[in-house]
């Protein structure tokens, strides 16, 4: 049997400046749009379009992202506590049993692809002026890129996990066995971080240690998947015709990534949603189905190179 490395993940929550902390999540959001916005800036520039209309780009993008993945995760994944929590929906805070800041801690990537496709609608017929495929087989490269940096990010937040493995991939995600309270109890030590910290690494606290299950990390699969979704999409669009085959770059998206999808959440723990009613696969493998259908009809529908 393959032995695990035991590798023990206890991230710091990101950089700390002194007077602010930036966290290692959000950071890797700001650098995921920081990165399709020069990607869409070179392919605008391409294309011979007004780097005026990348602005909005910008913001109709973001707030698609955030606003979609949002909503995904409500409905997908976690409709029985939001239908009677409706405001949290918004807000982020619990106010049941007390009062507590909570941000946003489900964002589901389905919500956000859709929102994104609905956002693009609008986009292209107000403001580029163009058919919504153009964009859409162009946007892909950007949301493919940012995917990669989203996934590190769920990692340095020790969340959607996987499964317990024997293989040398495992991990021990700390923050993911033993909450702060858990670990500020168990260790008799006020500070969250220290007393991490101090299962990590203390041998008076071997015993927590141990009980923390090696896992696979299932983030790491997917950004790494999605480095070869990227780099595909990125020839193909700058090097070959393809970008000329209305539907086509944007098709083999849905695909490749949410091929990925299906074939990660294999070795994934539940997140819950509508699985349990229809047994066989996960919430994500079939939310991830009818986007790779879609992509297959857009691939094999796609429109030849106009020759001239």
């Amino acid at each position: 049997m393959t032995q695990a490395l035991n590798i023990v993940w206890n991230p710091s929550e990101g950089i700390d400046l002194g007077f602010f902390v930036i966290r290692y999540y959000s950071l890797m959001f700001v650098i995921a749009f920081g990165l399709g916005w020069y990607i869409m800036k070179n392919v605008f520039e391409r294309e011979n379009e007004s780097l005026e209309k990348l602005d909005s780009l910008f913001v109709w993008s973001v707030l698609a992202t955030l606003i979609g993945a949002r909503l995904g995760h409500v409905f997908f994944y976690d409709w029985e506590y939001f239908r009677n929590h409706l405001s949290e929906i918004i807000l982020p805070f619990r106010f049941t049993p007390k009062f507590e800041f909570t941000g946003y801690q489900g964002l589901a990537s389905h919500g956000a692809a859709i929102s994104i496709i609905v956002a693009m609608y609008f986009y292209s017929k107000n403001i580029l002026k163009k058919p919504l495929l153009w964009i859409l087989d162009r946007i892909v490269l950007a949301v493919a890129c940012g995917a990669i940096f989203v996934r590190l990010g769920n990692f340095f937040n020790s969340e959607i996990v996987g499964k317990e493995t024997s293989s040398a991939f495992g991990i021990k995600f700390i923050h993911d066995y033993y909450s702060k309270s858990d670990a500020v109890n168990l260790t008799q030590i006020p500070n969250p971080k220290e007393a991490y910290t101090a299962i990590a690494t203390n041998p008076k606290f071997a015993n927590l240690l141990a009980q923390v299950p090696v896992k696979h990390p299932t983030q790491l699969y997917e950004a790494f998947c999605y480095i070869f979704v990227f780099a595909i999409l990125f020839y193909l669009y700058w090097k070959t015709e393809a970008r000329k085959k209305s539907g086509f770059l944007f098709g083999l998206f849905l695909v490749l990534l949410f091929s990925v999808r299906i074939v990660v959440e294999s070795v994934k723990e539940s997140q819950g949603g509508f699985e349990s009613a229809l047994g066989l696969l996960s919430t994500g493998q079939w939310l991830s189905i009818p986007f790779i259908l879609i992509g297959f009809y857009f691939i094999f529908t796609a429109e030849k190179p106009v020759k001239i």
